[in-house]
């Protein structure tokens, strides 16, 4: 069996566990967990874990997105178990389970990348896929080391309003403005199958477009979004990625702050959460490994607005795990 794959189901293997059920237990009652979900530990086989990472020592403006997982799972208690967009039932069609948290340390980035990439690769030693709650963007490049190991190098498929491609802050290589540079560095993207999608705001110069061009990502920028409708950008994004496999990071603040005022570095003119969640719906089929959701700092969020945007990511991301476990089932 290779790392990457859950363990095999069998004739008395345990039957996939749920959510808790909404109209026996009410959702704002029950488990804390993401969606009412059982606990990594309380089940034998997982597909997809999903696992925190509270740790947020890598910002360079407002802190608070170490509080961002547990708002998150909170958010999801509103989760119902049909998607009709992408008609399958995420919960059903494979083990999802809520991992915890990965405690890292807040004092030493060089640690904390250290114990996160630890983790995840021990996590997916009986997991399918991960999908991470952040927790800020430095998080991105531990858990992008771990696809290079169980993947070879890895399409990126990065939703933001910021590059995150600057090469340091105060000196500092590790921040959240510089995880995809470093992983440009480290060779853990495929050539040529990188995209940002979202980009916009004022930037420090025009270097840092040219740096950006040069570690071969394309930009979708916010601003193409008023005369490009979604199923065009999704078509040159499925293009882009082809059939290798993704890995898909959102940055929250890629949303207008108007639809996630919650994070640390917000920019006006962004996407709607309907264009999010519209680009994401078109990637079915393609070959997502692992994703991660991140700068969800829910002390500047508005009545949890960033926060239910995020629930609704993440159980897009996990439609389309759905969707791939049982296009893989078929043999399509």
């Amino acid at each position: 069996m290779s790392p990457t794959s859950p363990p095999e189901p069998s004739e008395t293997a345990s039957p996939i566990v749920g959510p808790e059920d909404p109209l026996t237990v009410p959702r704002f009652a029950g488990r804390a967990t993401f969606a009412r979900l059982p606990r990594r530990d309380e089940v034998e086989r997982c597909d997809v874990a999903v696992v925190g990472v509270p740790f947020d020592s890598g910002v360079t403006y407002r802190p608070g997105a170490r509080f961002g997982p547990q708002a998150i799972r909170n958010a999801t208690r509103l989760l119902r178990s049909y998607h009709p967009g992408l008609e399958v039932s995420p919960f059903a069609a494979q083990q999802v389970t809520d991992a915890g948290d990965i405690a890292c340390n807040p004092f030493d980035i060089a640690e904390a990348i250290s114990q996160i990439e630890a983790a995840a690769e021990e996590l997916l030693q009986g997991a399918g896929a991960l999908l991470t709650l952040g927790g800020d963007h430095t998080i991105a490049l531990p858990l992008l080391r771990v696809m290079r190991r169980l993947h070879g190098p890895v399409a990126l498929l990065h939703f933001d309003a910021h590059l995150d491609t600057w090469d340091t802050y105060f000196g500092a290589a590790y921040t959240h403005g510089t995880p995809f540079r470093r992983a440009w560095e480290e060779g853990l993207l495929l050539e040529g199958r990188a995209a940002h999608v979202g980009i916009r705001g004022p930037l420090f110069s025009s270097h840092d477009l040219e740096d950006d061009a040069r570690f071969g990502f394309e930009i979708v920028g916010a601003m193409e979004l008023e005369e490009t409708p979604v199923a065009a950008i999704v078509e040159r994004l499925r293009a882009r990625l082809g059939d290798a496999p993704v890995y898909v990071s959102v940055d929250i603040d890629v949303l207008d702050p108007a639809h996630a005022p919650g994070t640390g570095t917000p920019e006006a003119g962004g996407l709607s959460s309907r264009e999010l969640l519209g680009i994401l719906r078109g990637l079915a089929g393609l070959r997502i490994v692992g994703a991660d959701i991140v700068e969800v700092a829910p002390a500047y969020d508005h009545a949890e607005i960033t926060c239910m945007a995020a629930s609704h990511v993440a159980y897009e991301l996990l439609g389309l795990f759905a969707r791939r476990a049982g296009t893989e089932d078929t043999g399509a």
